[in-house]
C-alpha cells in the first residue's frame, strides 16, 4: 500500500488527459464562467436542412438529454397557477400525439407529458420536472416503443424495466399512484427498418404486467385491444403500423378511463 501512494502522481502524469464534454457548435452557454445555470432553456429552432437537423439532434442529445427544457414553461404556468393535477400522462410520441387527436381527455386535472422520440431513460431524467413537481394524483407511464427501436443506442432489457421501475418507485415515494401501461403493438418500425420488435414487445409487456401486479400498481393493456394475433397494429388503427390514428386513440380512451377510476376511485 505504501509504494501504491507514492506511484499515483506519477500514475496521474502518465494518464491522457480526458476528454469529457462535447463541444456543440452555437452552444449559447459555452462561454459562461460555470455550467450550472438559473435559464438552460434558450429557444432552439428545428432546422429543415439535413446538416442544420443534425446539429439540432446533437445538441438535444448532448445538451437537454431528457429535454427537460419541452416543457419547462408549461410546468411553471402549472404550478404557479396552483391548479390541481390528477394524472400526468408521460410517454413518448404516443402519448405526445394523443392529445392532439382527443384533447377532450386531457382536461379537469389530466396532463400529458409526451415526448416524440424519447426511451425510457431520457423519460427518468425529466421524470421529477414533468410528473413529481407538479404533484399529480396519480401518473399514467407508457414507455418502451423507442427502446425496442433503439432511438439511443442499444441497452439490455433488464436496463429498459429498471428505467420503468425507478419512475414508478419515485412517484410512489412522492405520494403518486401508479398506472403502467404496455407496450403498444407494432410489427416493424418505419424509422429503424431492421428492427424486429414483435418479440421483445411481448418480453417486456409480460414483465410490465407481473411487475405492477406486484406492486398493487394499475396495469392498463392498449396492446389486446389494438393488436393482431401476430402482434402488428390492427389494420387503420395506426398511421404508420406504430402510431395510433383517431381510431386507435379512441379504441384506448375507455381503457385509460377505467384504468384511471380504478386508481383513483373516481
Amino acid at each position: 500500500m505504501r509504494h501504491t501512494v507514492w506511484m499515483l502522481p506519477l500514475l496521474a502524469a502518465l494518464a491522457p488527459a480526458a476528454q469529457a464534454q462535447t463541444n456543440v457548435p452555437g452552444d449559447a452557454y459555452a462561454s459562461d464562467p460555470v455550467g450550472i445555470v438559473a435559464d438552460p432553456c434558450p429557444q432552439h429552432s428545428d432546422p429543415s436542412d439535413d446538416p442544420g437537423r443534425e446539429r439540432w439532434k446533437l445538441h438535444m442529445l448532448t445538451r437537454d438529454f431528457g429535454q427537460l427544457c419541452r416543457y419547462a414553461a408549461a410546468n411553471q404556468v402549472l404550478t404557479e397557477s396552483r391548479t390541481p393535477v390528477r394524472i400526468v400522462f408521460m410517454g413518448d410520441s404516443i402519448t405526445d400525439n394523443w392529445i392532439h387527436a382527443d384533447a377532450a381527455l386531457f382536461s379537469n386535472g389530466v396532463v400529458d407529458r409526451g415526448i416524440s422520440g424519447q426511451t425510457t431513460p431520457q423519460m427518468l431524467a425529466r421524470f421529477r420536472a414533468d410528473v413529481i413537481a407538479l404533484k399529480p394524483q396519480a401518473v399514467h407511464i407508457m414507455a418502451g416503443t423507442n427502446d425496442v427501436a433503439g432511438n439511443t443506442g442499444a441497452a439490455t432489457m433488464e436496463t429498459v424495466e429498471g428505467n420503468i421501475a425507478s419512475m414508478a418507485e419515485l412517484a410512489r415515494a412522492h405520494g403518486i399512484k401508479v398506472i403502467l401501461a404496455s407496450v403498444p403493438p407494432a410489427a416493424a418500425f418505419p424509422w429503424s427498418p431492421s428492427k424486429q420488435p414483435v418479440p421483445q414487445i411481448a418480453a417486456l409487456n409480460a414483465w410490465l404486467r407481473s411487475y405492477a401486479k406486484a406492486q398493487g400498481f394499475v396495469y392498463v393493456d392498449y396492446f389486446a385491444a389494438l393488436a393482431t394475433p401476430e402482434g402488428a397494429m390492427k389494420p387503420g388503427l395506426a398511421s404508420d403500423g406504430v402510431h395510433p390514428t383517431a381510431q386507435g386513440y379512441a379504441v384506448m380512451r375507455p381503457l385509460a378511463l377505467g384504468a384511471i377510476a380504478r386508481t383513483l376511485g373516481k
